[in-house]
């Protein structure tokens, strides 16, 4: 899964997505997004746009907006057997601006986190899918998932799946709204070139979801005290 990325270039995303600035968004640096917090979501509305949206994807016909929490991540192999996906992969299908991601790798009896980023630094797009969700007072909640597939060989040796990162010449095809091809779709959906991305250790500190620093994406070093310990070097 995909439970935590980060969003530092925020004031590039204009010009790198060719996108519009829909409302009030919050310009901060982000470096530790969780689920149920607002962020940056891009979709085709000539020209493109770009609006807030939370993380943990409400289907419109839910009676408990809860649902989202449980709705962070759509896996890409089954988007169209769940109802909760279908609709929005065949007409609401969005890009997710991020320059990096965190996936905990088990080592021993701990779980160790790890930065995942372009080896360039660059902003890319992670692939994904929102709704729009009226609740009983009328007020309209936009939120979004983010689409997994299997690892490439640089994060399978962190954890078993990965976010889908859209390459460049496909965000367009992806945010489509005329496009209907669903093998095409679908093969838009693999995993990202391991070649072209780098991870490291990072610290656990990261695990708390209000924690939000610069420090967060700095490598750390851990050392094997024993076969049943690991510890770092922060």
């Amino acid at each position: 899964m995909c439970g935590r990325f980060t969003l530092i270039q925020i004031e590039k995303i204009p010009t790198r997505f060719n996108a519009q600035i829909i409302g009030e968004i919050n310009l901060r640096k982000r470096y530790n997004i969780s689920p149920n917090q607002p962020v940056p979501i891009v979709f085709q509305e000539s020209p493109n746009k770009v609006e807030e949206m939370m993380w943990g994807l409400i289907p419109h016909w839910a009676e408990d907006p809860k649902i989202g929490n449980s709705l962070i991540n759509a896996r890409a192999e089954s988007l169209l057997k769940k109802p909760a996906f279908k609709e929005s992969f065949l007409r609401r299908r969005c890009l997710i601006p991020a320059d990096g991601f965190y996936e905990w790798k088990k080592m021993e009896k701990e779980k160790i986190p790890y930065y995942i980023k372009m080896k360039n630094s660059s902003l890319f797009a992670f692939a994904g899918l929102y709704d729009i969700w009226k609740s009983p007072d009328g007020k309209l909640i936009k939120t979004f998932t983010i689409i997994t597939t299997e690892p490439n060989d640089l994060v399978k040796e962190i954890h078993n799946r990965m976010p889908v990162i859209l390459r460049r010449e496909y965000e367009e095809i992806w945010v489509n709204k005329e496009e209907s091809d669903i093998k095409k779709l679908q093969s838009l959906l693999a995993p990202y070139p391991a070649e072209e991305m780098e991870a490291y250790p990072v610290s656990k500190k990261v695990n708390n979801p209000s924690y939000d620093s610069e420090e967060l994406i700095k490598p750390v070093k851990i050392y094997i005290i024993k076969k049943d310990q690991t510890s770092f070097d922060l």
